[in-house]
């Protein structure tokens, strides 16, 4: 009965919503009462013309959602077949600006994943809570030089803390213009084992030529004991190794059909542009590093080269510009090897804090995680279509979506198929946005015949609304 509640409310906040709005709304247009201007963004003019600036952004990602947990899962001690919580999935705040002809700075400071399980980690076992601040921190801190431009045609060279890399759009998503609720995290193959959300101290160059857009870089990734958690133990199958320190190397071609893409900020890739512009684009990636993980054999120390890459493609154009309305799709397939028996299970800002019934092999596969991460391949896809401008009014308009995970990992017999379906109520574009989602998940328990090899024994799921804010 409670949970029917929940989900009655969680259909109808948005309904509320519109009519607050509605209620609230004041004058509208592009001046102020006062008669000065008002400006589209929130930036600091460095010279007259406007094209030296400094820009202020600001992001934040509120979760409401009800969880199926994975069987046997607990929230601090107590066990859990079903949870609800409120989060802050992203926290951000951008600050970047062209601030002469051929420099750009580019800097983002905030945090992820935050809810009541968020601290959990810092709790003292004696009983006593420690700490419920979760720190923010620099995602980026990243200058750039431009070497060469002929209209939008460039080339530059950058370093610092940065989210540039290779593999794919969704291993650089520009998170506040995604058309599913959440990104594909597994593209973002080592975040938080080797990088720090993603990021990692890189070089890299970056540019468009032609139809062609190119990122390459060498990173120098983080040891894995500094990500916060205690390592895993060296066994049977190959986690991140804590020796043999390496580089790694990563690059990405982009060919345009049509339109090219935004790129101002370093790296970033637009989820979808709803209609503005006319993309279609084919995509290779690829990131590799040697002694990436080890794996014990015998008495023997194993060390095993990490080689991810992908190709996909990617599709976002207007269907018809006068109403408009417009489709957005994107199809790709991911070679992860990170090493024999690599397995990882994820869940997004978990809601359950351990297991009573835990998965030999399997670390945190507890509340609302599954297999996100392995030594296999994977195919991903989503689409959506948006509806017209003005469906709703002067409340914005809608555009439902579709996405699949499906993937192939060593150490599981079937595969692993994550489903997502929602909708998106856009009252004004990506800067204020509702989101409600539905995901189904696979659940596993050890195999009776080989306990390192894992089966399915059900599904579960959880039902998430979003409200995103930015300016």
């Amino acid at each position: 009965m409670k949970s029917n509640i929940l989900l009655s409310t969680l259909f109808c906040l948005p309904f509320y919503a519109f009519c607050e709005e509605d209620r609230k709304k004041g004058p509208t247009g592009g001046v102020a009462a006062s008669g000065t201007p008002v400006s589209k963004d929130l930036r600091i003019n460095l010279n007259e013309s406007g094209s030296n600036y400094f820009r202020f952004v600001f992001l934040n990602q509120t979760w409401v959602r009800l969880n199926e947990n994975n069987p046997g899962s607990t929230v601090f001690g107590n066990e859990a077949g079903r949870t609800t919580d409120i989060g802050l999935r992203r926290t951000r705040i951008q600050m970047y600006g062209q601030v002469t002809d051929r420099v750009f700075l580019y800097t983002q400071f905030g945090m992820n994943n935050f809810n009541k399980a968020a601290a959990f980690p810092a709790y003292n076992q004696s009983g006593t809570p420690s700490n419920r601040k979760i720190a923010a921190f620099f995602h980026d801190a990243l200058g750039e030089y431009e070497v060469w431009r002929k209209q939008d045609q460039f080339i530059r060279f950058g370093g610092g803390l940065t989210v540039v890399n290779g593999l794919s759009r969704f291993t650089q998503p520009s998170v506040g213009s995604i058309m599913t609720m959440d990104v594909p995290v597994f593209a973002q193959a080592t975040v938080d084992q080797i990088d720090q959300f993603d990021r990692k101290l890189a070089v890299y160059s970056r540019g468009q030529v032609g139809k062609l857009n190119y990122r390459i870089g060498m990173a120098d990734p983080f040891p894995v004991e500094t990500n916060g958690a205690v390592p895993q133990a060296i066994g049977e199958n190959a986690v991140f190794a804590g020796r043999k320190h390496a580089k790694s190397y990563q690059g990405m071609l982009i060919y345009n059909f049509f339109d090219t893409e935004d790129n101002t900020t370093p790296g970033y890739m637009t989820g979808t542009y709803l209609g503005k512009r006319k993309v279609l684009n084919l995509e290779a990636g690829i990131i590799s590093q040697k002694n990436a993980t080890w794996r014990r054999q015998d008495a023997d120390t194993l060390y095993y080269d990490m080689l991810l890459w992908s190709v996909a493609s990617y599709l976002d154009v207007p269907v018809d510009r006068t109403k408009g309305t417009a489709v957005s799709a994107y199809l790709g397939y991911f070679d992860t090897r990170y090493g024999p028996g690599y397995l990882r299970f994820n869940g997004i800002m978990n809601p359950a804090t351990g297991a009573n019934k835990p998965i030999a092999g399997a670390a945190a596969a507890h509340g609302n995680a599954f297999p996100m991460f392995g030594n296999g391949k994977v195919v991903y896809t989503q689409a959506g279509f948006k509806l017209k401008d003005d469906l709703l009014g002067s409340q914005g308009t809608l555009m439902p979506y579709v996405s699949l995970q499906s993937a192939g990992y060593d150490r599981i017999k079937q595969p692993v198929n994550v489903w997502n379906m929602g909708i998106n109520w856009l009252i004004k574009g990506h800067n204020g946005k509702m989101t409600v989602n539905y995901e189904s998940r696979p659940v596993y328990v050890n195999d009776t015949a080989d306990p390192n090899r894992l089966n399915r024994s059900g599904r579960r799921a959880s039902w998430v609304m979003q409200y995103q804010i930015s300016i």
